[in-house]
């Protein structure tokens, strides 16, 4: 943002488009990227009858969970935001309490696996798809409160296996990384 004030109005219509191309921004990053308060920005989202962070979501993961295949929408972990089949694929892991290590608050790796294994099998048009093999790197810890952004993208598919790139980044910053190979039938 520029150093010159925002009116209301200006910032409404920056709000919007904001939103539109980063619908999980949360009012606290709204907040300081328009240099507003947290009050400021839900009034403003209210003009423009924007939901708060927790529906947005879930009216995204509606439409996406849709087209998945090989597992139920309770068997993904984190919060599926984007999927187009045999393509790539796009999951949100909050970090909370329950996924750290009580005394370093770091956490755990399993579930930054999880959420690779599961939107990397979520990601392919398949009945069913099983993990044959994986490779992976741990770049940084994830702390608690940190939000985990995966992105799944499908490299190679043959007839019955497949190989797909998970890349999971917390603001832009690679924390893990991992290739799978998966096993598919129809």
């Amino acid at each position: 943002m520029n150093d010159r004030i925002l009116t209301r109005q200006e910032r409404q219509v920056r709000l919007g488009i904001y939103i539109k191309q980063n619908p999980f921004a949360t009012d606290e990053e709204l907040a300081k990227r328009f240099n507003v308060s947290i009050p400021t920005i839900r009034l403003d989202r209210a003009a423009l009858k924007i939901p708060e962070l927790r529906k947005r979501v879930k009216q995204v993961a509606e439409e996406v969970y849709i087209e998945i295949k090989s597992m139920h929408e309770t068997e993904l972990v984190g919060e599926l935001v984007d999927i187009e089949l045999d393509k790539q694929a796009i999951s949100i892991l909050q970090i909370t309490e329950e996924l750290v290590l009580e005394k370093t608050k770091i956490v755990r790796g399993h579930h930054l696996f999880a959420q690779a294994n599961s939107l990397a099998a979520a990601v392919l048009d398949a009945n069913v798809v099983l993990t044959g093999s994986c490779r992976l790197r741990f770049k940084r810890p994830v702390y608690f409160n940190e939000k985990v952004v995966a992105k799944a993208v499908v490299k190679v598919k043959k007839k019955n296996s497949a190989l797909v790139s998970v890349y999971s980044k917390v603001n832009d910053e690679m924390v893990f990384k991992a290739q799978f190979i998966l096993l598919m039938q129809y």
